[in-house]
């Protein structure tokens, strides 16, 4: 059986995706410097990927 065309393009694209993480949040944080070790990893603020 054949893959549909929708979910093969999905998979070989390679884009940037536009959710992180939360390892990936708060490397983005901690380089702002707005985490430090010892704060809460649950309930981290709203982040962009650096682009």
């Amino acid at each position: 059986m054949s893959q549909h065309r929708s979910l093969r393009a999905a998979s070989t694209s390679g884009a940037n995706r536009n959710v992180l993480k939360r390892f990936e949040r708060v490397a983005v944080l901690k380089k702002r410097g707005q985490w430090k070790v010892g704060d809460r990893v649950t309930g981290l603020r709203k982040t962009k990927p650096d682009a």
